[in-house]
């Protein structure tokens, strides 16, 4: 029996958490921050994800078996690493492996050298040069801050006016701040956009379910860009042939270009994925189960996540056989008013026992806390509608009238998840 430690307190957690506590394996599950609905399920302690020293000291106080590291900052300031150094075995990619998601220039130097497909890109340290450069690749511009910037550091600028605006964000009032000292700017690939969750490790690279996600916060695809407003899985563009295809061209160069790079991967790698007429193209490499993908991908994992978990970290992913149902999972994510800008706190939530006594709804918990008994809104993206379905159409159905059931004021959501949409 084993004792374990969630790092994180979003939906993507919270997903985590839940599979976990149907592998027979678990003796008590913590996590750090946590949420509202996390805290139903696991022992929270109020400790930041970022605060490395704090979390090894309450690690060893727990006994942790296993660390299970969910956000990519405190994996890209190295709390594996950490984690290691005290004995405690983790999940999730070292610190130098962590690059992959921390720089986006890392990433697109390593796709280059790998020869897996890619847009074209260059890359700027001035201000000046890159407006001397604008509209290099045509429109939409691809204008990517390099470090860390919680999902939103991407803009594609429909023409040279909002190409300067996001300069000006980025290098010029360091929205940003040093995330936003180099720039990658890249062609706009067409197509439609997919997701791949794999888990690796220096061994293997073994790809989850397919799922999509919706990055911009109104339907059609129109706004601002997001942390995500749904998902879906399995995906509605994947076939066979192009699982195959993406194994072949992407999934397997990427392993053997960390075997000679040296990088000594372990945990899930995320792969974004425009499928375009070309082929499938790699947009980003994140180094974590993505959110909302994985709300959507776990419901429908029928193996033991601990034990792949403990696969990874040993080394011993070739020996899993993991299982998938059949079954089709929809996410729909209900966002608090002015997400992704700035937004209000402490908004009373109710319907949260809407899925209470169903079997193929869950609530998955993101930006919750409790205020007394109360459960109040605490972050832009405030909760999962999650359902299961025998079809798609079905699944989706059932996730839309389960958000249709939970409130709080100024909640929005989008109304086609699920629903296939090119990104030109």
């Amino acid at each position: 029996m084993k004792n374990v430690l969630v790092v994180g307190g979003g939906g993507r957690e919270h997903s985590i958490c839940w599979k976990l506590l149907q592998s027979p394996e678990i003796n008590k599950l913590y996590c750090v921050p946590g949420n509202a609905g996390i805290a139903k399920i696991a022992e929270c302690a109020n400790i930041s994800a970022e605060d490395i020293p704090e979390i090894c000291k309450y690690a060893k106080e727990k006994e942790i078996d296993l660390a299970i590291i969910g956000p990519e900052v405190p994996l890209f300031m190295g709390i594996v690493d950490e984690l290691e150094k005290i004995g405690i075995k983790a999940f999730g990619p070292n610190k130098k492996c962590a690059r992959l998601e921390g720089s986006k220039a890392f990433t697109k130097a390593f796709l280059a050298r790998h020869n897996i497909p890619t847009a074209e890109y260059k890359e700027f340290t001035s201000k000046e040069e890159l407006e001397k450069n604008i509209g290099i690749y045509g429109y939409p511009m691809v204008i990517k801050a390099d470090g860390l910037a919680a999902g939103k550091g991407v803009v594609l600028a429909q023409n040279a006016d909002e190409a300067q605006k996001a300069i000006d964000d980025m290098m010029g009032d360091r929205i940003f701040g040093s995330a936003g000292d180099l720039i990658v700017v890249e062609e706009c690939l067409k197509g439609i956009e997919a997701s791949m969750l794999c888990f690796v490790d220096e061994h293997a690279i073994v790809p989850m379910e397919s799922a999509q996600d919706y990055k911009r916060i109104f339907d059609d695809d129109m706004g601002p860009n997001t942390g995500g407003m749904g998902s879906y899985s399995p995906s509605l563009v994947f076939t066979p042939e192009l699982e195959k295809q993406i194994m072949d061209e992407i999934l397997q160069p990427t392993l053997k270009g960390f075997q000679e790079d040296s990088l000594d991967f372990k945990g899930v790698l995320f792969v974004g994925l425009m499928i375009t007429s070309n082929g499938p193209k790699v947009i980003e490499f994140n180094n974590r189960f993505g959110d909302p993908e994985t709300q959507s991908v776990l419901m429908r994992l029928d193996s033991d996540l601990l034990e792949i978990m403990e696969a990874v970290v040993d080394n011993k992913l070739s020996e899993q056989e993991i299982k998938w149902s059949d079954r089709r999972a929809v996410t729909i994510v209900l966002a608090s008013e002015g997400y992704p800008g700035s937004y209000p706190k402490g908004r009373e939530i109710t319907g949260l026992d809407a899925a209470d006594g169903d079997d193929d709804l869950v609530i998955f918990h993101a930006g919750t806390k409790f205020d007394g008994d109360r459960v109040v809104t605490s972050g832009g993206r405030v909760l999962g509608a999650s359902a299961y379905g025998a079809t798609h159409d079905e699944a989706r159905a059932k996730a839309y009238e389960l958000a249709a059931k939970i409130h709080f004021e100024g909640a929005h959501h989008r109304n086609d998840i699920g629903l296939l949409h090119p990104t030109e």
